[in-house]
């Protein structure tokens, strides 16, 4: 048997030993009468498995546990996740955009894949600002703002340079 406290009660091979005498059984009745008049009470209201009851795994009697309350309100749930925003593959001063074409293997098997423009960053002398502007152009573009300068292309595409 194992020793225990005054008042504690304590499991040894699947037996419950206490320390106190064991209940007369009119301290049994009146502890069953109170809580089962306590538990008919708040049936009639609240379900009692809502408010946490239960029963003992070792002597059968109820458990009961406080509700748990929150003081900050529920926030709503969303409804359509949040993506980062991602550059699309396009240049902005030629108008390219991926290309669907074929890939032929060496039996003549074709199969559907997607030709990517060739996008660059880069950092360009914008004359007219006095400063340098970071894009993301094609190669073609590049060589077109080479050759034409920055503002007629960038013009005649619709950009505003000042923006970025």
């Amino acid at each position: 048997m194992a020793a225990t406290l005054p008042g504690h009660s304590a499991v040894c091979f699947g037996r419950i030993y206490s320390s106190l005498p064991p209940p007369s059984s009119a301290a049994k009745l009146r502890v069953s009468m109170t809580v089962s008049g306590f538990a008919s009470s708040l049936s009639r209201s609240t379900s009692m498995q809502a408010l946490g009851f239960g029963r003992s795994q070792l002597v059968g009697s109820p458990i009961v546990t406080p509700a748990v309350v929150t003081s900050q309100p529920a926030l709503p749930l969303r409804t359509a996740p949040v993506h980062p925003v991602v550059a699309r593959r396009v240049c902005p001063f030629t108008g390219k955009k991926a290309n669907r074409a074929n890939k032929v293997s060496f039996s003549n098997h074709k199969t559907k894949k997607l030709q990517f423009v060739n996008l660059q960053y880069k950092r360009i002398w914008w004359e007219a600002g006095k400063r340098y502007v970071k894009l993301r152009l094609s190669t073609k573009a590049l060589k077109t703002i080479e050759k034409n300068g920055l503002d007629a292309v960038a013009k005649k595409a619709g950009i505003d340079l000042r923006k970025e």
